[in-house]
């Protein structure tokens, strides 16, 4: 009965201007490069192509977004239902009027260097330096060297559970430290920033300065999926891990990082259940150690297997 659910589901959705794909290997669209199939992905072309598909889609049809996959963990037995990647060039533009910029959220965050340095507006910097795309970066309100996507973000427009496509103020997102107000049949199709006139030479050293810190303090050229758990309040991750002795810790081919102990890494030949049950083992530690729970950042999605 799976089977053939899987071979008829593309033929019970709507018709799309957009393109679906059957049996697709998430572990390409994901840094950690594990994880098990989406049964079916789908390429909006637009918005308008989004919003019909929303409205028409099965009732019940279990449906989630991706977007650079850099901060997430897909489980072997991949994700059942519609994933939804906005990677068209409709979601991949970038307008600038006056301090403001306007960026699709298939937008990659290094993409803005480029933008910043030609109409020296500064202020962003710090989110070019986060791996993933401008979408992903509002529900868990990334951040790094002391800002957050909260500081420099004006409005965002999404698109709601019902199609609508609604324009929404910094304010209704509740943005706070690696979380937000964010309903999850939202889903991001632009963000408009709040920049800063600078001089390019002061960017460019600034982006410089940021991309030496990271090349020096975090594991760069491996298959990471950057910052494992949320900072618990006024304390570091790495330091409560290193103090519960898993600094070496490792599972099947999954291993805490040598460089940063808040980065898992996989070594080239993890599954997924590797590296979440690395995770689970460091919380459970950590806990014994210090009574302090620590929180997954990273976002976990599928099923098991």
């Amino acid at each position: 009965m799976l089977h053939l659910f899987r071979r008829s589901l593309i033929d019970i959705l709507p018709k799309v201007r957009g393109k679906y794909q059957k049996d697709v290997p998430l572990s390409k669209h994901t840094w950690f490069g594990v994880g098990g199939p989406a049964e079916v992905m789908y390429h909006p072309q637009d918005a308008e192509d989004l919003s019909h598909f929303i409205r028409t889609k099965p009732y019940n049809l279990p449906t989630c977004i991706i977007g650079g996959g850099s901060n997430l963990l897909i489980r072997d037995g991949g994700i059942p239902g519609v994933v939804i990647k906005l990677d068209s060039a409709a979601f991949r533009k970038i307008t600038v009027e006056d301090n403001l910029i306007t960026c699709g959220a298939g937008v990659k965050n290094a993409e803005l260097k480029k933008i910043m340095l030609e109409h020296e507006l500064g202020g962003l910097e710090f989110l070019c330096s986060i791996p993933g795309v401008i979408g992903g970066s509002v529900k868990t309100n990334a951040g790094c060297f002391g800002s957050e996507v909260k500081d420099v973000i004006a409005k965002a427009t999404i698109i709601n559970g019902a199609g609508e496509i609604k324009e929404i103020g910094v304010e209704d997102l509740l943005l706070s430290y690696r979380s937000s107000f964010f309903p999850d049949d939202w889903i991001i199709l632009s963000l408009t920033l709040k920049a800063t006139p600078t001089p390019a030479e002061e960017i460019r050293k600034k982006l410089e300065e940021q991309k030496a810190y990271r090349l020096k303090k975090q594991p760069c050229n491996a298959k990471t999926a950057g910052s494992t758990f949320k900072n618990p309040e006024g304390l570091r991750a790495w330091e409560l891990i290193q103090k519960s002795g898993c600094k070496d810790l490792s599972v099947g081919g999954a291993k805490v990082s040598e460089i940063h102990s808040n980065f898992l890494i996989n070594t080239g030949n993890a599954t997924a259940k590797d590296i979440e049950t690395l995770g689970e083992t460091i919380i459970q530690r950590v806990k014994q150690k210090t009574s302090i729970t620590l929180e997954w950042e990273i976002k976990r999605l599928g099923i098991q297997k």
